[in-house]
């Protein structure tokens, strides 16, 4: 047949080797190459014609539709995206942050579960309690005739208030004496 599976030497090649290919063949065979590179150029040209019709074509459908390039652009953009978005990898890697995500999020909520299993243990504790106890026990001498009990920042308040308030009781009686 006209195509061959000879190498056709490339744009740069030795010269040399070029010569000693054409002196291989006959004259009979270098006339039918002769005629296929014509006919492959007319091929080309003819198909270059084709396409530039065709593409002229195409934008005067688009120019009538109201198509413009920014439409076009965005429709290419969204049609990406659904290409990513549908590939193994991307569903792969998808899967995977999801993943990751929640082992984080049941990471922090056994973090502030033994935290606040902590806040308990030191609070049920007895050097706590008998801490809170002499806390009570300065509110009712200083706060009197008020409840007792309250929350701890309640108790920590009026203790930090008695401390404070005893303070300066004490300094005026040294001033006074």
């Amino acid at each position: 047949g006209l195509l061959r599976s000879d190498s056709i030497p490339e744009v740069g090649e030795d010269a040399a080797a070029t010569v000693g290919m054409a002196e291989t063949l006959s004259e009979e065979e270098q006339d039918e190459l002769r005629k296929e590179l014509a006919k492959v150029e007319e091929e080309i040209q003819t198909l270059s014609q084709v396409l530039a019709a065709k593409e002229k074509h195409l934008a005067e459908i688009k120019r009538k539709l109201g198509i413009n390039s920014l439409q076009e652009l965005r429709q290419n953009i969204t049609k990406s995206w659904q290409d990513v978005t549908s590939t193994t990898a991307y569903k792969k890697t998808s899967e995977t942050l999801s993943q990751a995500g929640q082992k984080a999020s049941a990471a922090f909520s056994t973090v502030g579960s033994v935290i606040t299993k902590k806040f308990e243990d030191v609070r049920n504790s007895p050097t706590f309690k008998s801490f809170e106890e002499k806390v009570e026990n300065l509110k009712s001498k200083v706060g009197g005739s008020k409840p007792s009990g309250g929350d701890f920042g309640d108790v920590l308040n009026s203790a930090a208030n008695a401390s404070a308030t005893e303070t300066i009781a004490e300094q005026t009686q040294e001033e006074t004496h």
